[in-house]
């Protein structure tokens, strides 16, 4: 058998100084040698791997509209859609325009479920859950908005990245612990804790788990590099492309996380008897009107046992009887 392997492998070319969208102007350009695989794209893998975000945005505001859930959380994944388009723009061109396409509409969206969650408003003297005053929605939305709109113009005066990740994940991890805060205190159906808790819990872990190998990409690039063309070789070495497994693996924390807030704010308002939580193929958490025909295998809990959908309509059907 030839070495080759009938001609599949290749060698990697030299990378050309410039590609179809010219010279980068991005103040970013990642490990991903530019434009190896086509003179359109300057990252290919970096690239296709948005794809990723952009098709569980897709199904998760499909969802959200077939199990007629809030305007907020269809606005959420729009959001998310749009910071995987932008970051597909960004890495197929490198330049600083689409950077900040990409860059930006993360903080923004985050903003969405940051208001969501600041507006819940606890009766002290109930200690429920109540709606807030249109006063309290407008004052806790312009708050976020003018933070998001200061860390806008610092960084667009400084063009330092480590400024945008910084105040991106300090907003990712307020709502995440104030969402905590309500989890805890407010939900006591031990079945709906452990799918809130699973859920946020593997959200956090995929998206650190992006984040451990996003810094194995930027420390040890020129590493990579020589493993890929010495060794891999293409098409093998677009697979040690690690940016690309960072757009992959928080494109699904960031998935959990949404359902996550959909399922706890259903909750918490008293729609839980209307609503509930499965979890696709016993491992992908949506949210869905309960009396919603469930076309896939699917668990009330994660790894828990698995249910058909024939069996689930039985098993609702034996309750009402």
């Amino acid at each position: 058998m030839s070495p080759n392997l009938f001609g599949i492998f290749r060698d990697y070319p030299t990378p050309p100084e410039s590609g179809f969208w010219g010279t980068p102007t991005s103040t970013i350009d990642w490990c991903e040698e530019n434009y190896v695989i086509s003179p359109y794209i300057a990252e290919w893998s970096n690239t296709l791997t948005n794809s990723g975000f952009i098709l569980l945005a897709l199904y998760l505001l499909y969802s959200s509209w077939k199990n007629k859930l809030e305007t907020r959380f269809k606005l959420v994944c729009a959001g998310f859609g749009l910071v995987g388009i932008g970051s597909w723009l960004f890495h197929m061109t490198l330049q600083y325009k689409y950077q900040l396409l990409d860059e930006l509409p993360m903080v923004y969206a985050t903003c969405i479920p940051a208001w969501s969650i600041f507006c819940e408003e606890i009766d002290v003297a109930t200690s429920r859950i109540r709606s807030p005053t249109r006063r309290k929605q407008w004052t806790v939305g312009l708050t976020i908005f003018m933070g998001a709109n200061l860390l806008t113009a610092i960084y667009l005066i400084f063009k330092n990245p480590t400024i945008h990740q910084a105040g991106y994940a300090l907003i990712n991890a307020i709502v995440i612990w104030f969402a905590f805060k309500l989890t805890t205190q407010f939900v006591n159906d031990p079945v709906a804790k452990r799918n809130l808790q699973n859920a946020m819990l593997l959200g956090i872990t995929i998206f650190l788990a992006g984040y451990f190998v996003w810094q194995l990409d930027v420390h040890f690039c020129q590493f990579w590099i020589t493993i890929r063309r010495s060794y891999l070789r293409l098409p093998l070495g677009v697979l040690l492309e690690l940016h690309g497994w960072w757009h992959l693996l928080t494109g699904l924390g960031v998935y959990f996380y949404i359902v996550y807030l959909e399922y706890l704010r259903i909750y918490i308002h008293g729609k839980r008897d209307e609503y509930e939580m499965i979890w696709r193929w016993k491992v992908l958490p949506e949210v869905v009107i309960k009396t919603s025909h469930i076309s896939t295998p699917f668990s009330h809990e994660f790894l828990g046992s698995c249910v058909t959908a024939t069996c689930h309509h039985l098993e609702e059907r034996s309750k009402s009887e």
